[in-house]
């Protein structure tokens, strides 16, 4: 297992640096999948105000998450799930 963590700064590129470093973990013939864990209490990131926390990306299965899954499914060549986005809000 690998986790990138980064506290509740945004924007620093964790998304990306997961992105790539699974890449390479591919191109070494690793199996790679992708979660992310968000601190937020809402269920997820569709059921907040776009000033707090940015544009959703909607998968397949209709779950909107943050947009890093969409990096995550594109860059990794991955299906990802609603169920690959936990909240605080998910755990209450």
């Amino acid at each position: 297992y690998l986790i990138i963590c980064g506290g509740t700064v945004s924007g620093i590129g964790k998304g990306t640096l997961v992105s790539s470093i699974g890449i390479i973990l591919k191109a070494c013939g690793l199996s790679v999948n992708a979660i992310k864990i968000d601190p937020y209490l809402n269920v997820d990131a569709g059921t907040m105000s776009p000033f707090e926390h940015g544009e959703v990306f909607v998968l397949e299965d209709g779950g909107e998450v943050d947009l890093d899954l969409g990096n995550y499914e594109r860059a990794l060549g991955v299906h990802l799930t609603r169920n690959h986005n936990i909240t605080t809000g998910k755990i209450y």
